[in-house]
């Protein structure tokens, strides 16, 4: 008496309620369509006098084309709330009537089974799908023949609370699940409301919204960079963990980029705004990953198959129940659903393992890629840009007779120094080191694929290849000669510099291993991954960098097609490979293997390829990556036991303890909160890590 007391004033209240917002939505309904129309108008005319017809179709043809490609995760949920918003409605007030008559007024319960038409009718529909046009018994059929049952055996009241649990339950998820996305795209979307620019000397507050390309912000100590750009003056302590996972601040100045978001801790800048809005990389990144969690996992599906061949042997237990139990009985293993729940907990674990490595700096562009990182056996490397660092380092200069190494340095420091590539780095780097500070040369010109031609005074400083020497009729020593073939052997780079007609000297440049991969490498081999390098050098240096690594496996001097021809040679052999590469000479490759990893900088057709990317620019959250992926893993295996064993433990109970249609309802009620708490089991476990990673890094400063 006291459950259907509750029952009914919770019925009552719910459904006045869900009236009140159905309601709402349809009248802000009709107002955003009126609002869309208008505006619809007021831009094709915009569009006609600024346009000609035929560029806009063509634009809108491609809108339309790009919106389409996600339009099924987006209405088809919208339709799926709505639908569960009315089912829930109707089956609040039939649970209320059917309570309130059993109660108080008997003639109130047809007048509750009345709303069961609604619900019951959409069961019908499924029901005949699947038996005429799909041939097969599915589980409307079986919602059909319990809602049926309940009514034919006077389970008035347990029936409506039945599906009255069932669409709640589907409410309260789908409100989670809407939360939890919104919160994924959250992470990224820490904006400010306004923003500080410079106009004419002064600092001026603007709407965030009005930021442009070109603009000068000014951001200073506990703010937020409104925008991506470079800093044209002052220097700050940035926290970027948003977007790279670096738990540490890092200290930027002038010419230096910064990425909207992120939060100044200390210092002053000005950043020239180059992207803002929708454009800035956090933006991007947060719409890709509402993109992202819109996929069928392997268990979810597996769990619908579960459920769809329970069927058959669910209707067969509860006709052998009926004998021996009693209507009771059969109505309870009816009310089984082995496997259904697991196509809402397993979205949820997705987005929340998702949440997770974004706030780990790893950016999961395809969701799949986590399950198939569980069982990835092999992982392959590209050397150039992703073992070794982009940027060389000097390791030698070299002085022909009658020049000095600092003239030499000073030279090529001087020729190089607008430039911006790897090698001019490395240079001017090494000159900075020697307390070299290059002029301003004049005249430069530069030949793409061979080196750079500067005017100094009366000279003519030349620095680049020894053809670039060559062409231009500058004569290469012998002993500079049996350098440069000592270099090619190791895989080492040597630049010539010239001064006028004579070589002065040359740099040699080695490549550095990056100082993470060894810890990667011995992590991977803990994790029993097998390893393999593939680069263009020559055999030698790419067996030494092997062998230092304690890498037993490498392809040396292949070309980019040879790059996936030597994935598909493993995949043939049986192994799942995860590619790691950053040059557009991977990219075709990174589309052979089963999952493929880039790190933040590297091309845009890496990038634009792989499944996943590594925020920080570094090897460093790899292991990390496996990790989420095998937690995910036992996750959603979790998930899916959770959701099978209610349904064979309330069959057993059937059988073995005579337990009846109440009991069935209350083990539902009680497992299905436990099944969406594993979900959320990894949000947990990074609130542990992060509170854990703070402590050490207070102590650590303590310390210091």
């Amino acid at each position: 008496m006291f459950l259907e007391v509750c029952l009914l004033s919770c019925g009552l209240h719910a459904g006045s309620e869900l009236y009140k917002k159905i309601r709402n939505t349809k009248i802000r309904s009709r107002i955003n369509k009126i609002k869309n129309s208008l505006t619809a108008e007021i831009r094709g005319t915009t569009n006609e006098i600024a346009q000609p017809s035929l560029e806009r179709d063509s634009r809108c043809a491609d809108e339309t084309e790009s919106e389409s490609e996600y339009l099924p995760a987006t209405r088809v949920n919208q339709l799926n709330n709505a639908q569960i918003d009315k089912h829930l409605a109707v089956t609040s007030v039939s649970t209320a009537l059917t309570a309130a008559g059993k109660i108080f007024y008997p003639p109130l319960v047809p007048l509750g089974l009345l709303g069961l038409v609604y619900p019951l009718s959409g069961m019908i529909k499924g029901a005949y799908e699947g038996l005429f046009k799909e041939h097969k018994v599915n589980l409307e059929v079986m919602n059909c023949i319990l809602l049926s049952g309940m009514m034919l055996t006077g389970y008035y009241f347990t029936g409506c609370l039945v599906f009255w649990l069932y669409y709640g339950s589907l409410k309260l998820l789908n409100k989670i699940e809407d939360n939890t996305r919104q919160n994924l795209g959250d992470i990224f979307e820490n904006q400010p409301r306004s923003a500080w620019i410079v106009r004419s000397g002064t600092e001026v507050e603007v709407p965030f919204d009005s930021l442009l390309a070109g603009d000068i912000a000014a951001v200073k100590a506990g703010e937020i960079i409104p925008a991506d750009g470079l800093i044209t003056e002052g220097n700050a302590s940035i926290d970027q963990h948003i977007l790279t996972g670096e738990s540490r601040p890092l200290e930027k100045g002038p010419g230096e980029p910064v990425f909207a978001s992120t939060l100044v801790l200390a210092g002053r800048i000005r950043v020239r705004v180059e992207k803002s809005g929708k454009d800035t990389v956090v933006a991007n990144i947060a719409d890709l990953l509402n993109r992202t969690v819109d996929f069928k996992t392997t268990v979810q599906s597996k769990g619908e198959r579960i459920a769809d061949q329970s069927v058959l042997p669910t209707l067969a237990a509860s006709a052998v129940a009926l004998p021996l139990t009693g209507p009771a009985g059969a109505l309870a293993v009816l009310n089984s659903y082995i496997g259904a729940d697991v196509c809402i907990l397993a979205p949820l674990s997705t987005l929340n393992f998702l949440k997770t490595a974004s706030r780990d700096g790893i950016l999961i562009k395809d969701g799949r890629a986590l399950e198939l990182l569980v069982g990835t056996d092999t992982v392959v490397f590209d050397k150039t840009g992703t073992l070794t660092l982009e940027q060389p380092h000097v390791r030698k200069i070299h002085a022909c007779d009658g020049y000095r190494e600092t003239g030499v340095l000073k030279y090529a420091a001087m020729a190089e120094n607008r430039q911006t590539h790897p090698i001019a780095r490395a240079i001017l780097e090494k000159a900075g080191e020697c307390e070299i500070h290059p002029g301003d040369a004049d005249d430069a010109r530069y030949e793409v694929g061979y080196g750079i031609r500067v005017r100094l005074a009366d000279k003519i400083i030349r620095v680049g290849s020894a053809r670039f020497m060559e062409t231009e009729g500058i004569e290469i020593p012998g002993k500079i000669n049996d350098l440069m073939h000592r270099c090619h052997d190791n895989g080492h780079s040597l630049v010539m510099v010239s001064e006028g007609k004579h070589l002065a000297g040359a740099v040699e440049l080695h490549t550095a291993v990056r100082p993470e991969v060894r810890d990667i490498i011995s992590r991977l081999r803990k994790r029993g991954k097998s390893m393999y390098i593939i680069t263009g050098d020559h055999e030698k240096p790419a067996r030494i960098l092997a062998e230092n690594l304690g890498i037993e496996n490498y392809f040396a001097e292949t070309l980019p097609e040879q790059k996936a021809q030597i994935v598909e040679m493993l995949q043939k052999q049986g192994r799942s490979v995860c590619f790691i590469g950053d040059g557009i000479n991977d990219s075709v490759a990174m589309k052979k293997a089963h999952v493929s990893v880039s790190l933040r900088g590297a091309s845009s057709v890496a990038t634009d390829t792989a499944n996943i990317i590594l925020m920080d620019g570094t090897l460093n959250h790899l292991d990390r990556l496996f990790g989420l992926a095998r937690d995910f893993n036992r996750n959603v295996n979790t998930s899916l036991a959770m959701a099978v064993a209610p349904g064979l433990i309330n069959i057993g109970s059937v059988f073995l303890l005579h337990t009846g249609i109440y009991f069935s309802v209350l083990l539902y009620v009680l497992t299905l909160p436990a099944g969406v708490a594993n979900s959320f089991l990894p949000l947990m476990k990074y609130k542990k890590q992060v509170e854990h990673a703070s402590g050490t890094l207070q102590t650590e400063d303590n310390l210091t």
